[in-house]
């Protein structure tokens, strides 16, 4: 790499960094989510975007179904018009009154 050009050289190590981001990606999907629901014993609240490129809405549903199946409490919000993460301010809105409610029936009571 001594001799390389100095934009090669990043492009090699952006290109590196970029598989070790694909490869925890890949574990996390792996080792989290509806694989492991039976130890989510605190309330959780799932809030999904209907068009979410990076999570599908299924596997949001197959974890809420999981946890409730565990007879583990579940919010769950989903906006259909909405991708990852809210940006329509009616759903940023709600989510956050929602997550307020949320704080307020499980966290300080």
């Amino acid at each position: 790499m001594k001799n390389t050009e100095a934009y090669r050289r990043t492009y090699e190590e952006w290109s590196t960094v970029m598989n070790v981001i694909r490869k925890l990606l890949r574990f996390s999907r792996r080792s989290l989510r509806s694989n492991h629901t039976d130890k989510i014993k605190k309330p959780i609240f799932i809030v999904q975007g209907g068009n979410d490129p990076r999570v599908p809405h299924t596997e949001s549903i197959q974890m809420k179904e999981k946890i409730k199946q565990n007879g583990g409490t579940v919010w769950f919000l989903e906006a259909s018009d909405e991708g990852h993460g809210f940006r329509k301010k009616n759903n940023v809105d709600f989510q956050f009154y929602a997550t307020i409610a949320f704080v307020k029936q499980f966290l300080l009571n």
